[in-house]
């Protein structure tokens, strides 16, 4: 080596194509997923699942309850997300512990745990009219999505610059006027984003359902436990009908919601 003159770095090659190779596994074993349902579900047996009064039900159930719980999940996941990334206070540790019990808890589990719930007082007299009806479905959505739509506002927020804040605060904004004119706008994606995922999530939840909801036909079936239904009775095309269904409905609110919250922050 010439004095003077720098070392050539190495190739950045090896470890791109190690970063690929990895993270391209994942990729392609979730679009194999799709290609699967695609390839062993037919146009007789959609067609036969939409005209089903059954699935016509679930569908139409599944689209209005998960708008709900994921409008629900976005009215607490906001001033939740806010107040962990803006404040300090005692207990905030045991309370960003508590936010993610039901994400890491079994499904089951948290069905359970609401079924319970409804059998104590003073929730027990609010009981016949939420267990095993439709409101128990919203409300078992709502319990998963919201944690959800937490953890994908708070990166989003710890973002935003408190700076922002304080000079609106220090021109006469009230701390409320400072969060609905300087900050809510430059969370606007995030929020749009997250409420898409609570309602992602919401329409697969199964185990919450199952427990706390039931799967009565034409009363608390929603298309996650459609396809549960579907597998009892043995209908493998049903079952792939009713997931493609599932498939397509999710892809298409995140992709609808990505684009307008990267509309909203265009300059």
């Amino acid at each position: 080596m010439l004095p003077g003159r720098m070392p050539k770095p190495p190739s950045d090659g090896p470890f791109l194509a190690c970063l690929i190779l990895l993270a391209g596994i994942y990729v392609v074993l979730l679009l194999l997923l799709v290609a699967a349902d695609l390839a062993y579900t037919d146009r007789d047996s959609l067609l036969a699942a939409l005209r089903s009064p059954a699935i016509r039900h679930a569908l139409l159930l599944s689209l209005i309850s998960c708008s709900i719980s994921a409008i629900l999940s976005l009215w607490v996941a906001l001033p939740l997300g806010y107040l962990m990334t803006r404040f300090s206070f005692p207990g905030k540790r045991l309370v960003d512990a508590v936010l993610d019990l039901p994400v890491v808890l079994p499904p089951m589990v948290v069905g359970v745990s609401l079924l319970a719930l409804f059998t104590f007082p003073p929730f027990s007299t609010l009981g016949s009219l939420v267990v095993f009806r439709v409101p128990a479905v919203i409300l078992a959505q709502f319990t998963v999505a919201a944690a959800f739509a937490i953890r994908a506002l708070r990166p989003a927020m710890e973002q935003i610059p408190l700076r922002y804040e304080e000079v609106a605060m220090t021109l006469g904004c009230s701390r409320g006027q400072a969060f609905w004119r300087v900050f809510l706008p430059q969370a606007r994606p995030a929020v749009l984003e997250a409420g898409a995922l609570a309602w992602a999530r919401s329409l697969g939840e199964f185990g919450p359902i199952l427990v706390f909801a039931g799967t009565t036909r034409m009363h608390t079936e929603v298309l996650s436990t459609s396809v549960y239904l579907e597998f009892q009775k043995g209908d493998l095309q049903g079952m792939l009908a009713i997931s493609l269904i599932m498939v397509v409905t999710a892809a298409l609110v995140l992709l609808t919601a990505r684009a307008l919250g990267r509309r909203g922050s265009a300059p």
